[in-house]
């Protein structure tokens, strides 16, 4: 199976699965007596070999005898739905190769499509294209995947395609384009206007700010700044649009204040757009990398009995191996998470999911899992007049929620009554899917001066807890966390 030029390897077969152990969920399996030995000891879950559809173009399967493959290639995604960070399943044992157009995954039920009243809705999917290839001896069979790629690129530069007799599906003369720059202002980073470099621009149906991951019935098309923040997104389909963004080391989101027009043949040259990153006030410390995942931070090595030896070899995607939730309570068994500010290092003591802690239960050796509560910690090395200072600001952003809540308590571990909930949020279950990120979520807690410990060198104590137990899933994945002093200091 390759999906991409990363993850190419021999799978087990559907009888390998039927004979092997069911772990914590149906789709994961321990292998315990594949065909192929060398795969014993190993998980096979379809979850381990999702992507982002903006870089779901082309997978497949290669067969040896005879050296043959079979690939599934998506010319375009303008018709999947929750935008390019959306993720999806790619193939997986059976051998099974799937062409997804819709789906929740790694978002939940917010991403569904509901109709009523006699709404009216169409919307068309695809074409895709299945490429058959073929090689005249196994020797060469590996040879399948970059023949497989060049026709990917060839499908994607004939898009939209022009056989398609439907008068719903429309060629290219038939749509528009919109150019323009983004350009980023923050004066506690730079005075001067920054390039929205390497930005994620795009249309989707006109909405709130960040609402294209929750879309699912219109259209969407988007692309990548260059560095300097120039973006061209063409082959657009007629219709009124939101433009949104984000820019990588960024905080938020951005939304253009107008809506975009799209007719047949019309050519859209914006202007400079300026993108304003929530802010309040200075930086006082920060923990993470504002990218929209939890790449940045400390992902364990896996059970040495449930590994998936795809990610032992290349461990840039470490987090897709299975069982790693449980890991945090072998790593912290007596108390939970507690970052230092100014000492701790991200990388290494923030792991990169808060999940609930598991205790065993009786002789049975049962697991039950209780909430979790991080703690930062941090000297509040200024000393202000309080009664002339506004507040300080915590921005909490999350890469992804699951049937979680997340409570904050300031200098308060005990939070009867928390200083800030998010309420229950979250459905993507992108931490029991292997994924690093599901959804994004963005959080501005107000904290008064009065609430801190005065200066100098008082120790506070930030308190994060996720009060939603029972399950080994529930939790969230932190993308940025940042303090601010008020704007006044």
């Amino acid at each position: 199976m390759a999906v991409s030029d990363e993850k190419q390897r021999i799978m087990p077969t559907a009888q390998d699965r039927q004979e092997g152990k069911i772990l914590d969920y149906p789709e994961a399996v321990l292998l315990i007596n594949p065909k192929n030995s060398f795969l014993r000891g190993e998980v096979d879950d379809k979850y381990q070999y999702s992507c982002e559809d903006k870089d779901n173009r082309v997978h497949g399967w290669i067969s040896l005898y005879p050296p043959t493959g079979f690939w599934m290639i998506t010319p375009s995604n303008e018709f999947r739905n929750g935008g390019p960070l959306k993720q999806d399943l790619t193939s997986h044992t059976g051998p099974i190769t799937l062409s997804m157009f819709f789906s929740t995954h790694y978002a939940g039920e917010m991403l569904g499509m509901k109709f009523r009243n006699g709404e009216p809705w169409k919307k068309v999917f695809g074409p895709v294209f299945v490429y058959l290839n073929s090689v005249e001896t196994d020797e060469y069979a590996l040879d399948l995947w970059a023949d497989a790629k060049e026709q990917m690129f060839i499908e994607t530069e004939s898009w939209p395609y022009e056989f398609p007799l439907s008068e719903e599906f429309f060629p290219s003369q038939k749509r528009g384009l919109i150019s323009g720059r983004l350009l980023v202002r923050d004066s506690y980073i730079n005075e001067r206007l920054m390039a929205g470099s390497s930005a994620s621009v795009g249309l989707a149906r006109p909405g709130n700010l960040g609402s294209w991951q929750y879309e699912s019935k219109g259209y969407q098309f988007w692309t990548e700044a260059d560095s300097e923040g120039y973006f061209l997104i063409n082959n657009v389909l007629p219709g009124n649009y939101s433009l949104y963004a984000w820019v990588p080391g960024f905080m938020g989101s951005y939304r253009y204040d107008f809506y975009i027009t799209i007719t047949a043949g019309s050519r859209i040259r914006l202007e400079n757009l300026i993108y304003d990153p929530p802010r309040t006030g200075p930086t006082l410390w920060e923990v993470g990398i504002p990218d929209r995942t939890a790449s940045e931070f400390f992902i364990p090595d896996p059970y040495p009995m449930l590994e998936n030896q795809l990610y032992t070899e290349d461990t840039s995607e470490k987090f897709r191996q299975y069982g790693l939730w449980d890991k945090y309570t072998e790593l912290y068994p007596d108390e939970d998470l507690v970052f230092v500010v100014g000492r701790s290092s991200f990388e290494i003591d923030w792991f990169f999911a808060h999940v609930n802690r598991f205790v065993v239960d009786g002789e049975e050796g049962k697991k039950r899992y209780i909430p979790s509560t991080w703690r930062i910690e941090f000297e509040r090395e200024e000393s202000f007049d309080d009664d002339e200072l506004g507040n300080y600001t915590l921005w909490i952003a999350l890469a992804s929620a699951h049937e979680a809540e997340l409570q904050v308590g300031v200098n308060d571990e005990e939070m009867v009554v928390p200083h800030f909930t998010t309420g229950l949020i979250g459905k993507d279950n992108a931490i029991a899917r292997h994924g690093i990120h599901g959804l994004y979520w963005l959080f501005k807690v107000d904290v008064p001066p009065s609430s801190l410990l005065p200066a100098p060198h008082r120790r506070n104590s930030l308190f994060f807890r996720q009060v939603r137990g029972s399950s080994p899933w529930s939790g969230v994945m932190y993308d940025y966390i940042r303090f601010e002093a008020p704007a006044s200091s």
